[in-house]
């Protein structure tokens, strides 16, 4: 949504700045071309203005046509219709230790398709993070409060989050499959990793206890809970 917003205001001010530099070079608009912030009269590459000197100029306003008001600014709300989710497929590989409960997540592996990509290290970066702040959820993080409603785990010595060393090198690949619903062809990308990965994590702990007959397991899955879980489906102490 922030993108989209972004790149319609821009053209506004794309816009605004065609005007300045065809008032400049003393030439239609439409005889202009721009690209990469620059435009050039057609025929005549040599006769050019950049984006930052329409800048320059529209904030001396110096020699601007006739009834444009100073300064290069565009605005633009985006406002869609519906929203545009992003797909994807996360495959997660934990070993549990059955004797202590403990679950190491060693394999992670995430696919997905946020349409068009504007900045690739981004889009990875926002679907690594996602993925190990799902990891966290799954795992670790928990809001425990008393019979008095006061929370308990409010510092980092009691409310766990995963360190570096507990979190795998994290696998990414994507598919483009351009949005039709904006002109960038984007879709999200900031929620992916997030929503895919507690239950995969999750249902790799299952998967790895489904031989005791476990099929469910509660958020987060620390030590004691996965320990306390294999007792019960064991007969053992709860």
């Amino acid at each position: 949504m922030g993108g989209v917003a972004v790149h319609r205001a821009a053209q506004k001010i794309v816009e605004k700045a065609r005007r300045i530099a065809a008032h400049e070079l003393e030439v239609s608009e439409e005889d202009l071309d721009y690209e990469a912030g620059t435009f050039t009269v057609k025929g005549a590459p040599d006769r050019a203005k950049t984006i930052p000197e329409m800048a320059f100029g529209a904030w001396t306003a110096h020699d601007l046509p006739d009834g444009m008001e100073p300064n290069l600014e565009g605005q633009s709300v985006y406002d869609p219709g519906n929203f545009v989710f992003p797909y994807g497929a996360h495959i997660c590989g934990v070993e549990v230790d059955t004797e202590t409960g403990q679950v190491d997540v060693v394999k992670y592996v995430a696919v997905d398709d946020v349409g068009t990509v504007i900045n690739p290290q981004i889009v990875d970066g926002q679907v690594v993070g996602g993925v190990v702040q799902g990891i966290a959820e799954a795992l670790y993080e928990e809001a425990v409060y008393d019979e008095n409603g006061t929370l308990m785990t409010s510092s980092l010595a009691n409310y766990e989050v995963p360190a570096a060393s507990d979190v795998p090198p994290i696998i990414v690949g994507r598919l483009e499959t351009p949005s039709t619903s904006n002109e960038l062809g984007v879709k999200g990308v900031g929620e992916t990793g997030t929503i895919a990965s507690p239950p995969a994590v999750i249902n790799a702990v299952v998967d790895a206890l489904s031989h005791l007959g476990i099929t469910e397991m509660g958020r987060p899955a620390t030590s004691e809970r996965v320990w306390k879980a294999i007792q019960a489906a064991k007969g053992g102490p709860r």
